[in-house]
């Protein structure tokens, strides 16, 4: 039975490593965690991943290694979810629990600069652009193979993740924070609840309301929880979009960009943009294009 936010992957006997494609009308909505490390492809499908307390925009072709017990949720764009909407997402996925059937392996003294790397990266992090292409076709060999073949591309896999040493870590958190269930469902409301409202006037009010405190309460709830204020947890998403929208080109100026997400005035908009992503908007546009170009060439 799949709980809001501890979840269960189903582990067949006879398999260490589970392979999982999906094709879906969209992702599923919910904050949530689980056991098992996660390494999704995302091949088809855009919108923004929260990853404990920090948002990344994605795209088709990105790639993220998801820790043990990791609160996350990859929230797919409003579009997917208009009446008419014909869109779909495609993700191709790789499930392991280091505590399970494979703790033997990773005590091997042979395995030990793999444990340490997993023992690294409980946060997560997104495979840099520049390697996405190797790791898909390494994750398609593992999806491709069985038996003895596909825990050796398995480890193969691994050996490659762990040779990178530019990994930025999802979460500012140095491990995943512990949540009660009734905890993880109110703050995936909350976030659930700002993410949609982010392009109108939202205020602290207004989201204290949703999960029935007092302003100041919730103030200390979700710096709790989150270590975001509501203000810059309302920018971060704010600044997210308008990243997406940036990069995705179509639009008239950087001026609309700002007051589509939320903003009232262009100087607050690049203050708080810089803030963030610590470029102005145009120079992050140009950087965007200059690391696809270097991705693509």
């Amino acid at each position: 039975m799949m709980k809001v936010l501890q979840f269960t992957i189903p582990v067949p006997h006879d398999k260490t490593v589970i392979v999982q494609k999906d094709e879906l009308p969209h992702f599923y909505p919910h904050l949530h965690r689980h056991q098992e490390i996660q390494l999704t492809w995302v091949q088809e499908g855009e919108g923004t991943l929260v990853a404990e307390n920090n948002m990344y925009a994605f795209r088709p072709g990105d790639i993220y290694w998801l820790g043990v017990n990791l609160p996350h949720v990859f929230k797919s764009d409003p579009s997917y979810f208009e009446p008419s909407s014909k869109k779909r997402v495609h993700t191709l996925n790789i499930f392991f629990n280091v505590k399970g059937q494979l703790d033997s392996f990773f005590e091997l003294p042979e395995i030990k600069n793999l444990k340490n790397f997993l023992q690294s990266q409980q946060t997560g992090f997104k495979v840099p652009a520049q390697h996405s292409n190797d790791i898909a076709l390494r994750m398609t060999k593992i999806q491709n193979s069985a038996g003895v073949d596909q825990l050796i591309h398995f480890i193969e896999l691994l050996k490659q993740l762990s040779s990178y040493q530019e990994l930025t870590p999802l979460s500012a958190c140095t491990k995943p924070a512990s949540y009660s269930e009734h905890e993880g469902i109110r703050i995936g409301a909350i976030y659930n609840y700002i993410m949609q409202q982010y392009d109108k006037q939202i205020t602290l009010e207004d989201v204290a309301k949703q999960a029935h405190m007092t302003p100041q309460a919730f103030c200390r709830y979700f710096k709790k929880h989150t270590l975001h204020t509501f203000v810059s947890f309302l920018n971060e998403v704010r600044i997210n979009e308008a990243c997406k929208k940036l990069t995705d080109g179509n639009y008239d100026s950087i001026a609309t960009v700002a007051y589509n997400c939320g903003f009232n005035s262009i100087t607050n908009f690049n203050r708080v943009f810089k803030s963030v992503t610590h470029k102005s908007p145009s120079e992050y546009v140009d950087s965007y294009l200059m690391n696809t170009a270097v991705a693509e060439a």
